[in-house]
């Protein structure tokens, strides 16, 4: 896993405040998939990549032990520090190598996560801990996304849109995983039983606060703030200002939606 974009303190606590949990669009998708595969088992769930920790809380719902994994010490403290179920813990370890008995496990996530992973040796963990009848659902958003505000929903996607192209010069080369849909990822499942969502659509009211806070907690973000400080800041500065001005508003506060489009490969062991 690419696991230094992620290492650094001010980054994890920016996830944490600014990354929003999976939308219930895709909480559906893979509850239905439960359900579609009669699952009687809730004893263990294991959210692996789990960053600071969203995710695993909507896992602790239904099932009776959560535990959340990621190889990024400050991503786990986070995590800790942050209000949770008392069902669900935290460890810090590598997707690659997870602390768990064989067959072990009911249902095993990766929410945004799986593209960061060494995928064979990942698939490896996923056969050797998946109990028989066990799932697993490996989901990421795409970088299809749109802004929706009143009649000025497309200058806002295109604003949005030309912040990412800027930013994309600094992607790490597993995001080739994320634009083709998770293709790879699904073709490495080692079980024959599996599906891939690739149209799964939501809509995420927030301000234009979070909407720049969101941005800064992509890993290109944070690469780009590295290399070039003053420039990255400009950026956020100057998105903030023409978002503001387009929407013809003064306040940060005020609401818009993000629309997002996720895939989610489903493997039934």
């Amino acid at each position: 896993m690419a696991a230094h974009l992620f290492a650094a303190k001010d980054h994890a606590a920016v996830y944490q405040k600014y990354r929003f949990p999976p939308p219930e669009n895709l909480q559906g998708v893979i509850l239905s998939y439960l359900e579609k595969k009669k699952v009687t088992s809730f004893h263990l769930a294991v959210d692996v990549g789990c960053g600071t920790g969203q995710s695993s809380h909507l896992l602790a719902k239904r099932f009776e032990k959560v535990v959340g994994t990621d190889v990024s010490e400050a991503q786990i403290e986070e995590a800790k520090r942050a209000a949770h179920p008392p069902n669900v813990s935290y460890l810090v370890c590598p997707a690659e190598e997870l602390p768990f008995e064989d067959r072990s496990v009911d249902l095993l996530t990766a929410f945004t996560a799986a593209h960061w992973f060494d995928i064979p040796r990942f698939m490896k963990e996923v056969d050797r801990l998946l109990k028989p009848s066990g799932c697993v659902a490996l989901s990421t958003n795409t970088l299809d996304m749109r802004l929706h505000y009143k009649g000025c929903s497309e200058k806002l996607t295109e604003i949005f849109r030309e912040v990412k192209g800027q930013l994309f010069p600094y992607s790490n080369e597993k995001i080739k995983f994320v634009t083709d849909d998770y293709k790879a990822i699904f073709d490495s499942l080692p079980f024959q039983d599996k599906e891939r969502i690739t149209e799964i659509l939501d809509k995420l009211p927030m301000s234009v606060a979070d909407l720049m806070g969101y941005i800064q907690s992509f890993s290109q973000y944070q690469t780009f703030l590295k290399a070039q400080p003053d420039a990255a800041k400009s950026l956020i500065q100057n998105t903030e200002q023409r978002i503001l001005e387009t929407m013809g508003v003064s306040s940060r506060e005020t609401k818009l939606e993000l629309c997002t489009r996720h895939v989610c490969v489903l493997g039934y062991k």
